[in-house]
């Protein structure tokens, strides 16, 4: 249960680790300033969009959260090598999914964000699924395990 694979992962997965935990490290941050609605995150939108973002249902704040809080074990777990890694990248695809269907197709995003309301999500989606495909190629090498 505690063995770690002998073999060794090239630099470039470590690269790519250290750069995914960064990317969610920042979704945690921007879940935890919305979510505690700190002046921060005031100071980024018009009174309009956080109206939105304060009206928006739990079940897509669930999700944003989800995504996050995943995907940073996901990393973490990464740079532990370890295949649980994959589960949780897909929980976390799971929950940027449910989160950007509530923002892309149920309330004002668009309107109010403009293009960045549907480049950010596709971003996000594709990362993660790139995230999907980076842990199954890390197994496949056996580097993670």
């Amino acid at each position: 249960m505690n063995e770690k694979s002998s073999t060794k992962p090239a630099l470039w997965f470590w690269i790519v680790s250290v750069i995914a935990l960064l990317w969610n490290g920042s979704g945690v941050y921007m879940y935890l300033i919305q979510a505690y609605n700190t002046e921060s995150f005031q100071a980024m939108y018009t009174p309009e969009q956080l109206e939105m973002a304060q009206n928006t249902p739990s079940w897509a704040t669930a999700g944003f959260a989800i995504a996050v809080f995943a995907g940073l074990l996901g990393c973490i777990g990464l740079l532990m090598r370890k295949k649980w890694t994959k589960s949780l990248f897909l929980l976390s695809l799971l929950g940027a999914i449910v989160s950007n269907a509530f923002h892309l197709f149920m309330n004002k995003a668009i309107e109010l964000y403009g293009v960045e309301a549907i480049i950010m999500p596709i971003v996000v989606v594709l990362i993660g699924i790139f995230l999907i495909w980076f842990s199954n190629k890390g197994i496949a090498k056996g580097w993670l395990s």
